[in-house]
C-alpha cells in the first residue's frame, strides 16, 4: 500500500508535515491493488531488532532481549545461538547489532553491540567472537562507551564497516545526558571509529588532540538508529532521532558536528524549547528531517535488480508512523518520498536489503515477524 507521494515543491501545511527544502505537498492516490506479495518468512519473534545476512544464506535475527535465532533455508533454528553474552536489558536497552567481519570465511568473526551493565551504571558495548553457526566462542570485548549512565534508553548500537575494514559504532546520548553530545571527552551523542580488535586508527579527526577521546569519528549526535555505508557513492549516512519532531538523515564526514542538542528542528517532550537554532555556524545541516516525528529504526539503500526502480533509493522503517518511508534519491539529493506498507498496521522496527535483492521488513514486539518484500507479478 502507497499512503501518500511527497514530490518537489512548496511545503504542505498537511497533518503529516515533511520540513524539507524542496519537498512538497502530499498528494493522495487513487486506490489501486498492491504492487507487492508480502511473504512472512519467520514468525514468533520476540522483540526483533535486526537482521543479518550471513556469507552462507543463513539470516541471522538479533533479539532486544539477548537471542539470536537463525533462519537457514527458510526454515528458524528451534534453539537460539549458543554463547551469546548477558546484556542489560531493560527498556531500549538490550542487544543491537551483530555483524560478520569483512574476512569473516577466513576467520569466523562476527561482531555484536549491545547493552551492558546494571540500572544505575550502563552503557553501549562492542565485543567480537567467532560464530560457527550454532555458536559463539571466544569472545572479546572491543569497546565500552564512556562515561556510563544511568538510563535505560538511547544506546545507538548500530554498526558499519568501512572499506578500510575499521568498523564505526553509535553511541547514543544517553538522554537525560544530551549536553555530553558536544563534549569530546565523552562517547556519548558520537559515532567512533575503531580497528577490529578495538584499537584506535591513527588517523580518527581526534587522534592526538589533547581533552579529546581518540576513537570519536563524528559528534553532535542524539540516538542514532540507521547507520550506511554505501559503495557505489563512498557516503557514510545516518539516521537519528529527534525529540517531538526534528528526527534525521545525516551525510557523515569525519570530524564534523552535527548540531545536537544545540540546533534541532524538535521540541522537548514537556513541550519546551530545546534551543532556539535550527542552523548555526560550524554545524552540519542534515540531508532531511521530519517533523511531526515518524520515529525512524532500522535503514536500508537498496541496490538489486528485483526493483530496479528503487535502485539507489533510501528505506527507512518508521516506529510511528506504522510504514516504511522511502527517500528516492537522484544524484545523491531527496527528491521525493513514499510511505510503503503501511496496510501491515504494524511498528517496522527493521528494513534490509537481501543478497536476493528482495525487501525484508522487521516488525516489533512480542510477537514479531520477518517479511519478504516481492513484486507481486
Amino acid at each position: 500500500m502507497v499512503k501518500r507521494v511527497f514530490a518537489k515543491g512548496a511545503l504542505a501545511a498537511a497533518a503529516l508535515s515533511i520540513l524539507l527544502p524542496g519537498v512538497a505537498e502530499a498528494q493522495d492516490e487513487a486506490p489501486s491493488a498492491s504492487p507487492y506479495k508480502i511473504t512472512a518468512v519467520a514468525e514468533g519473534l520476540d522483540h526483533p531488532w535486526n537482521l543479518t545476512f550471513m556469507p552462507d544464506g543463513s539470516i541471522l535475527i538479533v533479539q532486544l532481549p539477548g537471542e539470536i535465532r537463525v533462519l537457514r533455508d527458510g526454515v528458524l533454528a528451534p534453539e537460539p545461538v549458543a554463547g551469546v553474552p548477558e546484556v542489560f536489558f531493560k527498556s531500549q536497552g538490550g542487544l543491537f547489532n551483530v555483524l560478520p567481519d569483512p574476512d569473516f570465511a577466513e576467520n569466523g568473526y562476527v561482531y555484536l553491540s549491545y547493552a551492558h551493565g546494571t540500572p544505575g551504571e550502563n552503557g553501549t558495548r562492542v565485543a567480537r567472537a567467532r560464530f560457527d553457526g550454532q555458536a559463539l566462542s571466544e569472545l572479546e570485548i572491543i569497546f565500552d562507551a564512556t562515561p556510563k549512565k544511568d538510563t535505560p534508553v538511547h544506546y545507538g548500537g548500530v554498526m558499519s564497516f568501512l572499506p578500510d575494514g575499521t568498523l564505526l559504532v553509535a553511541v547514543g546520548d544517553g538522554f537525560d545526558y544530551r549536553e555530553q553530545a558536544q563534549r569530546l571527552d565523552s562517547n556519548l551523542g558520537k559515532i567512533v571509529r575503531i580497528n577490529r580488535d578495538g584499537s584506535i586508527p591513527a588517523d580518527n579527526p581526534f587522534a592526538g588532540q589533547e581533552g579529546a577521546r581518540p576513537e570519536i569519528w563524528s559528534y553532535g549526535h542524539r540516538n542514532i538508529q540507521g547507520l550506511i555505508y554505501d559503495d557505489a557513492s563512498g557516503r557514510v549516512i545516518e539516521h537519528e532521532h529527534g525529540p517531538q519532531g526534528g528526527d534525521e538523515i545525516n551525510i557523515i564526514e569525519p570530524g564534523k558536528n552535527y548540531g545536537w542538542p544545540v540546533i534541532t528542528w524538535g521540541i522537548d517532550y514537556s513541550g519546551a524549547r530545546i534551543s532556539p537554532y535550527t542552523e548555526y555556524e560550524g554545524m552540519e545541516q542534515p540531508l532531511l528531517h521530519w517533523t511531526p516525528s515518524i520515529a525512524p529504526c532500522g535503514f536500508t539503500l537498496y541496490r538489486g535488480a528485483v526493483f530496479p526502480e528503487w535502485e539507489g533509493d533510501l528505506f527507512v522503517g518508521a516506529l510511528a508512523g506504522q510504514h516504511v518511508r522511502r527517500v528516492d534519491m537522484e544524484n545523491g539529493e531527496v527528491v521525493a518520498q513514499e510511505e510503503l506498507f503501511a496496510d501491515l498496521g504494524k511498528r517496522i522496527r527493521d528494513v534490509a536489503t537481501g543478497p536476493d535483492g528482495y525487501l525484508y521488513l522487521v516488525t516489533d514486539g512480542e510477537d514479531g515477524s520477518v517479511l519478504r518484500v516481492a513484486p507481486a507479478q
